[in-house]
């Protein structure tokens, strides 16, 4: 099972990836060196939004649709999740 995962940064921003285990990749964007390069000057990252996909393939397309979206319409995506998960 793969996820596609957006984390808030403490500088507001946004970042978008994917992984197998959304819990484990928060922590190294938090407290390693295996976090990404972005996350690392922006700690710490806040997991926001996370979706299941089957396969690799089809999360990195959506990874790739999310990443194309202005501001605006991924923080009315997070707001969307958010809403659901409650």
């Amino acid at each position: 099972m793969w996820q596609v995962y957006i984390l808030k940064c403490a500088d507001k921003t946004l970042y978008t990836g994917i992984t197998t285990d959304s819990e484990r990749r928060v922590r190294e964007h938090n407290s390693s060196d295996l976090g990404a390069k972005y996350t690392s000057a922006r700690r710490p990252v806040r997991l926001v939004y996370v979706a299941d996909f089957p396969d690799r393939s089809s999360a990195s397309k959506e990874e790739a649709r999310i990443k194309n979206l202005s501001r605006m319409e991924k923080l009315d995506m997070i707001k969307k999740y958010d809403n659901i998960e409650k």
